[in-house]
């Protein structure tokens, strides 16, 4: 770790790649302690975090989730990826016709 890492920042981007894995039931904030190796107390202060931010909710079952917020900027992102790759497909054709028969 260099200088500017901070542990606690640490920790909540791990719960938050930890969050994707059950987007719909959510993960019990016990599994998520142990997915993290942390005490269930940071979770608690994490989740909590994550839920001021709008990024998760908690489920009446007691899990937690993401909200669509996260996932929805990955959707942007793939978006981006297909339109990128149109771009380069249209300006292949245009440039190797012999390549698109």
């Amino acid at each position: 770790m260099n200088a500017y890492t901070n542990a606690a920042q640490q920790r909540l981007l791990r719960l938050v790649l930890a969050l994707f894995a059950d987007v719909i039931n959510g993960l019990a904030p016990g599994v998520l302690a142990k997915e993290i190796g942390c005490p269930a107390s940071a979770i608690t202060r994490d989740l909590a975090n994550l839920r001021d931010a709008g990024l998760a909710e908690r489920l009446a079952s007691g899990a937690w989730r993401l909200t669509p917020r996260l996932p929805q900027q990955a959707v942007k992102v793939f978006t981006a990826i297909n339109h990128a790759g149109m771009r380069l497909d249209e300006a292949r054709q245009r440039y190797c016709p012999e390549e698109s028969q």
